[in-house]
């Protein structure tokens, strides 16, 4: 058997086939392990027929039929050399002769494909593309924790700066509340644990880093060429990074968004979500303007770790856009724990004072505190990339207008993620990137589909929700259903808090098919990724009204609910 690298979860191919067969009588060559090889350019040092792997006829529909795969976790037999190729002009093997898919443009191009920014979306287009036959390479800026001009890392923003780090961090709160929990079940100190700040960004940062060092492995295992530097656009198919210029057939923007902080006097004194994860000591009194969900998830963890939290939201309620009774929900128990709303006020100003505090001034009063986070939103992060000089349109917020296969006004140029602004979660820029690649590379037309994307609020209690909310729906069907249920878990029987959990299940009356589903509590993200899937598959009433609940657990009664909410 000819050995050679193989992928860890290739299909199973049927060695019979006429694909794999080789029928020259002399050949040698292991036919399952000719089916074996992976879909991208590699140069092997054994010959086939005396001919080099990438000129054996018979690979030429292996490549062509092998859908993109993973390039993690690969086997490699010491008995063969295998290397991947990086020379520019190299066309790949999955570029066939009578498939015209984007991947080996004209030798003009250095690269079929260029991407700035290595992000999510970015790191998952330029991946598979490469995997389906494309010559990539992808920039990005130097890594560091906090974001700037110059400043960026591999991986982007839900890895170095947003998803990750935050959720490192609510899991570290969480632990008040569990040691508080625990009592009713038995458990005694002597003394009230104590929890160092330091040791837990010191651990997030040894994490982040090695998240980065994982992101340029799987590129590099892919055989994109990494760039570090800024990128910008020059004109339709060139870029240039640190003043060198590269060509390329597409060039794909996924350079994310940035935090925000509203023109108020004041405003070099406060810090975002940024600054947030990474500060030095953690504050014994934090003032957090805004009633998002970046908002909200901070409030929890800061209370949780033993800060004094005010919350200014310039609404009368939180969570603009989720379900009304979720929002009323998620502010009670938030409060039940500590936090301190302050509803209809907004910023005008933030001052130091003479202690080293922060005073901030609001329409209705003001409050000093030792730091000031302001969570205010997000904006496209397009300025400086050159594409106004080129023709990309944007929006009014500076988002790039793509068509509903991600491509911009000018047709070589493509955009996935958060600097688009349809929808800013970093599943649907994966979502994203992935489409981009099968539409421009894979000979396929793949939309992102936007329909019923899940999506998560780690508050604590934490929030998951699908579909429709109550009020989209009755706004767009005549007739709804709407289920309800509002209950003490059952922890919360011995541990005496004040913890609840909701759950709110939306129907179309005329079809049965459920709109929507929501719930606030312990483990809710987790319960609707699995409803998610039903629902995004047609579920209706009538199939979980059969379904059969697991007892005992809190999510059996999204399968019990028989009675409607008046």
């Amino acid at each position: 058997m000819v050995p050679l690298r193989l992928i860890s979860f290739l299909p199973a191919l049927s060695p019979s086939s006429s694909y794999y067969n080789c029928n020259s009588s002399s050949c040698r060559c292991s036919r399952s392990a000719m089916a074996a090889l992976p879909r991208c350019a590699f140069s092997v040092s054994t010959a086939f027929h005396g001919r080099p792997v990438s000129n054996h006829a018979r690979f030429a529909p292996l490549w062509r039929d092998l859908e993109a795969f993973r390039l993690q976790n690969m086997q490699f037999h010491p008995k063969i050399r295998v290397r991947r190729s990086h020379r520019i002009g190299t066309r790949a093997l999955a570029s066939g002769a009578d498939i015209d898919n984007g991947a080996g443009a004209q030798k003009e191009y250095d690269y079929d494909l260029f991407t700035i920014g290595a992000g999510s979306g970015g790191v998952r287009a330029a991946r598979f593309a490469a995997n389906l036959g494309a010559r990539v390479a992808i920039c990005e800026l130097p890594f560091a924790t906090i974001s700037s001009e110059n400043a960026g890392g591999v991986g982007g923003t839900c890895v170095l700066r947003g998803c990750v780090p935050k959720k490192l961090l609510v899991y570290g709160s969480k632990f008040a509340h569990e040691f508080k929990e625990s009592r009713g079940f038995g458990w005694i100190y002597d003394s009230k644990p104590r929890h160092d700040w330091s040791s837990l960004i010191s651990n997030k940062n040894s994490e982040l880093q090695r998240l980065v060092g994982v992101y340029q492995s799987i590129l590099s295992s892919a055989g994109v060429n990494l760039i570090e530097g800024r990128g910008k656009i020059l004109d339709p198919h060139t870029a240039e990074v640190n003043g060198k210029r590269y060509t390329a057939k597409h060039i794909l923007v996924s350079v994310g968004g940035r935090a925000t902080v509203p023109n108020v006097p004041g405003k070099e004194w406060v810090i975002t979500s940024d600054e947030a994860l990474d500060l030095p000591s953690r504050p014994g009194k934090i003032l957090i303007v805004g009633g998002g969900y970046i908002a909200l998830e901070f409030a929890g963890i800061f209370n949780g770790l033993g800060s004094e939290v005010h919350l200014f939201v310039r609404q009368k309620k939180v969570l603009r856009g989720f379900d009304e009774e979720v929002r009323s929900i998620v502010a009670d128990q938030l409060a039940l724990k500590g936090i301190k709303f302050h509803f209809e006020e907004s910023p005008e100003a933030v001052e130091k004072v003479a202690d080293g505090q922060l005073l901030l001034r609001t329409n209705r009063g003001s409050e000093v505190g030792d730091c000031v986070m302001f969570a205010t939103g997000r904006a496209p992060n397009t300025k400086n990339l050159g594409l106004e000089a080129v023709g990309v349109k944007l929006n009014d917020k500076g988002a790039i207008k793509v068509d509903e296969f991600s491509k911009t006004n000018l047709d070589s140029i493509w955009a996935v993620g958060d600097v688009t602004d349809r929808l800013n979660l970093t599943p649907v820029a994966l979502m994203e990137g992935m489409a981009f690649a099968k539409t421009v590379f894979g000979n396929q037309s793949v939309k992102p589909d936007h329909a019923s994307v899940p999506s998560a609020v780690f508050t604590q209690p934490p929030i998951g929700t699908v579909g429709l909310t109550e009020e989209q729906a009755i706004e767009k069907f005549q007739d709804v259903d709407v289920y309800t249920s509002n209950f003490r878990p059952m922890k919360a029987t011995l541990s005496g808090l004040p913890d609840r959990a909701f759950m709110k299940i939306i129907v179309d009356a005329t079809s049965d098919r459920i709109l929507g589903v929501h719930m606030v509590g312990e483990d809710a993200p987790e319960i609707l990724q699995g409803f998610a899937v039903a629902v995004k598959a047609g579920l209706t009433k009538a199939h979980l009204d059969s379904t059969v609940g697991i007892h005992p657990t809190a999510a059996e009664e999204l399968a019990q609910m028989v009675t409607t909410s008046s």
